[in-house]
């Protein structure tokens, strides 16, 4: 009708792609399909998606400033198991039945009883699966190759494009050769094999168990005393 403005419809919406969401699907698929195909690691679907403790691996779950204080106390020992990091929490992979020998070490180790925060994960229990292609790169060269980042550098993962903010990533990933049962950390007075044969491999599940159990009460022992001297617990007055 003359005189009367037509109103003015919205223009349509554009649909918002489904990017993130596709994407997140394919990266948990891509996951799963490297430890099940790849490793022969069973895994447990999700998002994140698991892995399922005690089939392959246990694991020992330690405050991740004490496990990088053991990693470096251990030296080259330390370089032939995987290690994981999540937040402020440390995963050691151990060979399967591990979680079950750790409250008999302790006891043996004389650090049971101290209430230390030292978990084992055993069968049926789950674990965040880190992406596989957030671990650190390793440089390609003459000579061996070495990790990006060494062990008991600081939290893996943060700034990092690829790896969201909290989520699981390796430290030391596993590889061929590594993720075999005969490469992690146990109960061994003959010592562990690796490539480069007897003796050369992980150190043996007491060793590791004891070093972690060690650093765990001295970063324990630093933090009370930094408390202490905060309140001025055990200090002389300033005005004596």
């Amino acid at each position: 009708m003359a005189g009367i403005r037509s109103a003015a419809l919205p223009s349509p919406r554009r649909p918002v792609p489904p990017a993130r969401e596709g994407s997140e699907g394919r990266q948990t698929d891509r996951t799963r399909l490297w430890y099940e195909n790849v490793l022969g690691w069973p895994t447990v679907p999700g998002v994140p998606p698991r892995l399922l403790v005690g089939v392959r691996f246990d694991v020992l779950d330690v405050p991740a400033e004490a496990g990088r204080a053991a990693l470096e106390r251990l030296g080259g020992a330390a370089e032939g198991f995987p290690v994981a990091v999540q937040g402020d929490r440390m995963r050691l992979l151990v060979a399967a039945g591990g979680a079950d020998e750790l409250p008999g070490l302790l006891d043996w180790l004389e650090w049971g009883g101290l209430g230390l925060d030292l978990r084992a994960l055993g069968e049926g229990r789950l674990m965040d699966a880190p992406a596989p292609w957030t671990a650190g790169t390793r440089t390609a060269g003459p000579g061996p190759d070495v990790p990006r980042e060494h062990p008991a550098a600081g939290s893996a993962g943060h700034g990092r494009r690829d790896c969201p903010q909290g989520a699981a990533v390796w430290l030391r990933p596993p590889e061929p050769g590594r993720e075999a049962e005969a490469s992690l950390p146990t109960l061994s007075a003959m010592g562990t094999r690796s490539a480069r044969g007897v003796g050369d491999g992980p150190p043996d599940l007491v060793r590791l168990v004891n070093t972690v159990a060690t650093q765990i009460h001295r970063v324990r022992l630093r933090r009370s005393g930094a408390g202490a001297a905060v309140h001025g617990v055990g200090q002389p007055l300033a005005f004596s």
